[in-house]
């Protein structure tokens, strides 16, 4: 398998780049994380109506620039790295991917094209708190009147509180595991649906909760057979960790940056503290687990368009790699920087924030680690 990137997806990552440089600089990010919605309007409609990287990931027929998983990762490596505020990852990575996992044509062909061209912001609701991602977290209940389905429950999502359209993953009533899970899309001004940005760490990341009260759906609104969307929507948990993934690595990368430049900048004794051995001990195993970390996500990535059986181990292994990675780099950057480090006049503790956060959304380390156990038979 060739892990290079060609020069259509190199010059796709330098180009987000150079955007990134000039619109997510660390006053915008900072800005950006402060305001209601928690990004820039502006920056956005640029990136879906101008730049379309929405529509990386899906099909021409349906509004998308038909690309896969690669330059997806392609794109996703930079954001990491600048630590874009936008509600990308939850529009154009989950809500899309349970789009192509489950809707029916119909359905893409009503959805895709706006989260496509960044005019629809959609969110998907999987699990009140948990800390898990399996069939089990989804909590959410459904029962049916007639034809229709009645929603109640809470959740929390990214990006919730500013989406324009909800993927709800609700369960029938006395079903357990796998059973009885279904995913309706409902339009966020639905009577009963309330909504509520929450106080997070990383406020570079919104997350929202989301109370539903007998909030009524049509059969319309089902995405794919009724108490079946479990296959499906795992499937696209699985590529959304392979996204995530990318992102975390640009993040880890950017906090080994960061330890370079404050380690070449920062006299001690009459020399540069990354003259001294301990430190340079440090930045080598920094460099060691973004490498590693890197070569498990572009390989993910390969997977995610080409092998499908191969996916559930190698998004578990992708992402168990990057959460570790970033984590141990943000806090080895610290240790470098010293109490300084931490201070809000650096940027570094903000990448610290989403470092932490991003290693439990979608699974933490030792949930995936089990995961790639069962799926290679220990």
């Amino acid at each position: 398998m060739d892990f290079a990137f060609t020069a259509e997806q190199r010059e796709l990552r330098e180009m987000a780049r150079v955007f990134l440089a000039e619109r997510s600089d660390s006053q915008q990010v900072r800005a950006a994380m402060e305001s209601a919605l928690g990004f820039d309007p502006q920056t956005w409609k640029r990136i879906g109506a101008e730049l379309g990287w929405p529509a990386a990931a899906i099909p021409e027929s349906y509004g998308g620039a038909g690309m896969g998983a690669v330059e997806l990762c392609a794109l996703m490596e930079p954001m990491g790295e600048a630590l874009l505020c936008a509600p990308f990852f939850a529009s154009a990575c989950l809500a899309a991917s349970a789009l192509l996992a489950c809707g029916s044509e119909a359905q893409k062909r009503a959805h895709l094209p706006g989260i496509a061209s960044g005019e629809c912001i959609a969110a998907l609701g999987f699990s009140p708190d948990s800390g898990h991602w399996d069939a089990d977290a989804v909590q959410l209940h459904f029962r049916q009147d007639g034809g229709d389905a009645i929603l109640s429950g809470a959740l929390r999502c990214v990006d919730g509180h500013c989406a324009d359209l909800l993927l709800l993953a609700a369960r029938a009533d006395g079903s357990r595991g796998a059973e009885g899970i279904s995913l309706f899309a409902v339009p966020t001004d639905a009577k009963g649906i309330a909504r509520e940005r929450l106080p997070t760490m990383d406020a570079t990341r919104c997350l929202a909760a989301l109370r539903l009260d007998e909030v009524r759906v049509p059969a319309s609104a089902r995405l794919g057979e009724a108490e079946f969307a479990w296959p499906g929507l795992e499937r696209a948990l699985q590529h959304a960790a392979v996204a995530l993934a990318a992102e975390q690595v640009g993040g880890a990368a950017r906090c080994l940056q960061l330890a370079v430049a404050h380690a070449r900048q920062r006299v001690q004794f009459g020399k540069p503290i990354g003259a001294f051995q301990a430190l340079k001990h440090k930045m080598a195993d920094m460099m060691v687990q973004v490498e590693t970390a890197r070569s498990a996500t572009y390989y993910a990535a390969c997977v995610a368009d080409d092998d499908a059986a191969a996916l559930p181990a190698a998004s578990a292994m992708a992402k168990a790699a990057a959460s570790d990675a970033y984590t141990f780099c943000a806090g080895q950057a610290l240790q470098i920087f010293g109490g300084v480090g931490f201070t809000w006049e650096y940027d570094l503790h903000l990448y610290f924030k989403r470092a932490r956060s991003s290693a439990v959304l979608l699974g933490d380390s030792a949930w995936h680690r089990e995961r790639l156990a069962q799926c290679i038979g220990l």
